[in-house]
């Protein structure tokens, strides 16, 4: 198979996640769950700009190397790993937005009681503490956190989200970008007014259901 449709739209987010800033030509990476223990992932190095449905790498999840000459991302194995304990999950990105990231190397918080659209699309995100990119403890500490959250943030590199899609993934990503924003803007503005635990919990009661449990 040459997964026409798929490769389509994981390209297409690709090339949005570096269109609206939200990660450099050859940072980030992102993924697709195919059928047959297998997953579409994007190149390593690779100008994330300019990806084409034919630049994607096809590979096992869990086996080896894909054969040809592409090299598949050196984030391969959190993609992977996200999806052998997520089974509910069809798709993964990771970027590197600038302001969350930056909350991420400076251990500042991100509010997500700011806005009800951040706290019904995210909940409270997880967070890790740095690990090296690409190595296994970054992959093992990243899908042990999305047990309970379906976005992470990782110290000192940037943000991970899983989704039933690539446009979930995506809108996850964004949003917590967009409440880097808001909490940096707010915190010059002197304060401003977060949710209170009752609305809090209303939103939860309405949107949390589809949530991982923490």
């Amino acid at each position: 198979m040459d997964f026409t449709e798929e490769r389509e739209e994981l390209a297409s987010f690709m090339r949005r996640l570096y269109e609206r800033r939200l990660t450099t030509s050859t940072g980030g990476n992102a993924s697709l769950r195919l059928d047959g223990g297998r997953m579409l992932i994007t190149q390593s190095g690779m100008d994330k700009g300019a990806t084409r449905p034919g630049d994607l790498v096809v590979m096992r999840i869990g086996g080896g190397p894909p054969g040809g000459d592409s090299k598949p991302s050196m984030e391969s194995g959190l993609h992977a790993a996200v999806y052998m304990k997520r089974p509910d999950v069809r798709s993964v990105m990771h970027a590197h937005p600038v302001f969350a990231t930056a909350f991420c190397s400076t251990g500042g918080r991100i509010r997500f009681d700011l806005t009800a659209e951040s706290r019904a699309v995210l909940g409270e995100p997880a967070f890790v503490p740095y690990a090296m990119m690409g190595s296994p403890a970054l992959a093992e500490a990243v899908s042990d956190a999305m047990l309970g959250a379906d976005t992470v943030l990782m110290g000192n590199h940037g943000v991970v989200a899983a989704g039933g899609s690539p446009a979930e993934a995506f809108n996850r990503i964004e949003l917590v970008e967009d409440a880097a924003k808001i909490t940096f803007m707010v915190g010059f503005s002197g304060g401003g007014r977060t949710l209170t635990g009752d609305e809090l919990n209303l939103i939860d009661a309405l949107f949390g259901k589809n949530r991982p449990a923490r």
